[in-house]
Formats: structure tokens, C-alpha cells, sequence
């Protein structure tokens, strides 16, 4: 049996705001019709509140509370928009919107690096050139002086 959580259970501030949704409504990508019927898809702004917060929380897909929706269609959406790169052009609008507001320092850059192993990555990594030539995936970031991960 399922377990009903309250809806107090859903902390509304890590919930995105309208204003948010209405940005990121106009990224998704364009539903394809179903010429054989079958059920509908979910709400889109529903299962955007559920991606983000499963995303702002840190808690697993498999641990949405209901009232969010399914988990597994709010992962298969989510899979769907990074893979039509909704959420990174959501951050560039985010960064834009930052720099109008005057928002971004630029005087003043940080930049930092990881490397990993990435034993599952196959054909999509190159030699870790810091592992001696093993397999492996290497990270970076570049922030401006306020903090804001830049591309």
C-alpha cells in the first residue's frame, strides 16, 4: 500500500515561482501528437515544480511526494528537457537577467577543476591526462566575483 503524505509534507519554498515557470513555459520543447491516442501527458508546469523540487531538495526521484506526481514521469520529462537543453537555456537567461540587473562583477573571475574516473562513460571520455592515460572525464567551472557559474 502507498504511503499519503500530508500536504503540509510539500515545503512550498522549494517550489519555483510563477514568475520562473513563465520564463522556462516558453523553452519546452513542442509536445509530438499521438496518432494512436493513448493516455495524456501530464501537466507540464506540475511536473515542473516536481523536477525542480526534487532538484532544489536533493531528495531521490523515487521520493517526490505524491501531490508532485508520478516520479518516474517526472524523471523521463526531466531526462526529455536536459537532453532539448531547456534547463541550460534557462541559465543563460538567468545570467542575462543577472547582468541587466547589473548583478554580475566582472572585473574578477575564479576558476576551478576536477577530474574523475568515469568507468561507464565508453566512447564519450578521453585519456585523464592526470591518470595516466586512463579513461575519465575532467570538470570545470568558471564563476564571476559574486558567485555565478559561467559557460
Amino acid at each position: 500500500m502507498k504511503r499519503s503524505e500530508p500536504e503540509s509534507s510539500i515545503n512550498k519554498a522549494y517550489l519555483p515561482t510563477q514568475e520562473l515557470w513563465l520564463a522556462t513555459e516558453p523553452l519546452l520543447p513542442v509536445e509530438k501528437p499521438k496518432p494512436k491516442g493513448g493516455r495524456p501527458r501530464g501537466d507540464a508546469q506540475q511536473l515542473f515544480n516536481a523536477m525542480f523540487y526534487v532538484l532544489r531538495t536533493g531528495i531521490q526521484w523515487k521520493a517526490l511526494p505524491s501531490q508532485l506526481g508520478a516520479a518516474s514521469t517526472a524523471h523521463d520529462r526531466y531526462q526529455e528537457r536536459v537532453k532539448a537543453g531547456v534547463f541550460e537555456e534557462l541559465w543563460h537567461l538567468g545570467l542575462m537577467q543577472n547582468q541587466v540587473e547589473g548583478q554580475l562583477d566582472w572585473e574578477w573571475q575564479s576558476i576551478d577543476s576536477a577530474s574523475s574516473k568515469a568507468p561507464l562513460g565508453g566512447e564519450s571520455v578521453g585519456a585523464n591526462p592526470t591518470d595516466r592515460g586512463k579513461g575519465g572525464t575532467k570538470r570545470h567551472i568558471i564563476t564571476e566575483a559574486m558567485a555565478y557559474p559561467l559557460p
